[in-house]
């Protein structure tokens, strides 16, 4: 077998032959596998090793020799250098094949699962201009505002993005602006920032947590953001989906026809898919581990008048093994509180004790549950925390993931537990990225 060597003058010609999940793309060469960033399916190429491990080269492109037909010229200056897209060589219509096949693969080769759902992907109503979330690294030193580049830390100075909504490039210019002024305090690095229905809240993360003093602060401004005449208030440090053209979509598909006596919802955040649920289940236990996404959660249950939806603040595995206890005295303080504390705290946690006591039971652990959403982050479940569902038995779980790789691992636990796959369906939350946002649905 001939020797690839790597980080060599050495290139080599390869042919994609399909794009991988991380949006690498899959070639063969020398009896070796090599990956190419940037890659378009079909495309022949001259390539150059820039790692190698094993069996398996990571290569970069040298040049096109003869483009794909599903390739498109990138319109960002930044393309190849900024870390934020890696999909703007294909189409569109290619963008969203590569993500249903790549969804399909992780279920295939990570899950196990050979006969995978014949499923759909929901297209963006914009490919570009889209994201009304965004971080912006700051390079104090180099007065550099932008992303990390690829496979780096380093920061790539950004003047434009192109998948930014309008509110948050003008927000970016804002921020460049002052830092051209040296107004910018160079302890931060970085900016987050996220669009509401009037105005952006910003919040720079900086160095020291002590550091906390002018225009831009860890405190982030409030504000609000409707979704499908749900209200929701919350701040640039607030988890939120990017695409708002598509959050009503994906909510309503996670929760499909669900309703019930009682549901329970794992990473709640500040409520996205409690609102709805707390609309449609007769009690309703949310579980989130972050303080302040929970307080803006009981805000944006209490301002809908939903008072049948309590909010825990815990980590969720943690929460997960303590209600095992059945309907021990100090299991229903830790998950509801006191009786004595539940008759005088706020309305929310009266009510979700309340109804639970009239089931004749004080505890999730032994109630029946009846519907079970999880919206972990992008490194899936614990493996206690998909124990812990099983051990709980809800008749039905929805699971949303914005990552196939985690989504298949979990799946497969889920299934060896009792469960089967009733539905797929995926949303194309991230244009020009390899990123796809998917809503599994599950029955015992």
């Amino acid at each position: 077998m001939e020797q690839i060597n790597a980080n060599t003058d050495e290139t080599f010609e390869v042919v994609i032959e399909r794009i991988l999940p991380g949006g690498l793309g899959l070639a063969h060469a020398d009896s070796r596998t090599v990956m190419v960033a940037l890659a378009a399916p079909g495309d022949r190429l001259r390539v150059r090793a820039d790692r190698v491990k094993g069996s398996v080269a990571f290569a970069s492109i040298v040049e096109i020799l003869e483009p794909a037909s599903v390739r498109v010229e990138p319109p960002c200056p930044y393309f190849g250098r900024c870390g934020g897209c890696n999909f703007q060589q294909l189409s569109y219509p290619a963008q969203l094949a590569a993500k249903i096949e790549i969804i399909r693969d992780c279920l295939r080769r990570l899950g196990g699962i050979e006969d995978v759902p014949a499923f759909e992907i929901t297209p963006a109503a914009n490919e570009w201009h889209y994201r009304a979330r965004a971080q912006w690294q700051y390079a104090s030193v180099r007065r550099w505002l932008g992303y990390f580049e690829a496979n780096s830390r380093e920061v790539c100075d950004v003047a434009e993005c192109a998948v930014l909504v309008p509110e948050l490039q003008r927000e970016l210019e804002s921020l460049r602006e002052q830092m051209t002024k040296d107004e910018l305090p160079d302890e931060a690095r970085h900016f987050r920032a996220v669009v509401g229905d009037e105005g952006v809240s910003v919040a720079a993360g900086v160095r020291s947590p002590s550091v906390s003093e002018g225009k831009h602060r860890d405190h982030a401004t409030e504000i609000v953001r409707t979704v499908a005449g749900e209200r929701y208030q919350l701040n640039a440090n607030s988890f939120f989906q990017t695409n708002l053209d598509l959050v009503a979509a994906l909510s309503d598909s996670a929760l499909g026809d669900a309703r019930g006596e009682t549901a329970i919802e794992l990473y709640s955040g500040v409520g996205l898919f409690t609102v709805p649920l707390a609309r449609r289940f007769a009690n309703v236990i949310a579980v989130e581990d972050d303080a302040a996404a929970s307080d803006f959660a009981r805000r944006n249950l209490a301002d809908a008048g939903l008072s049948n939806a309590e909010v825990v603040n815990e980590d969720v595995a943690d929460w997960l093994e303590n209600v095992e206890c059945g309907g021990r005295a100090q299991r229903r303080e830790r998950c509801f509180g006191s009786a004595e504390q539940s008759a005088s705290s706020d309305p929310i946690q009266s009510a979700v004790y309340a109804g639970a006591l009239q089931k004749g039971a004080a505890l999730p652990g032994t109630l029946q549950i009846d519907f079970l959403l999880l919206d972990p982050p992008r490194t899936g479940a614990e493996s206690r925390v998909i124990s812990g569902i099983i051990r709980l038995k809800p008749k039905r779980v929805c699971y949303v993931s914005c990552d196939p790789a985690t989504l298949a691992r979990d799946l497969k636990k889920l299934i060896a537990g009792g469960y089967s796959i009733n539905s797929i369906q995926a949303f194309d939350m991230f244009p020009q990225t390899h990123h796809v946002e998917t809503v599994v649905h599950l029955v015992a």
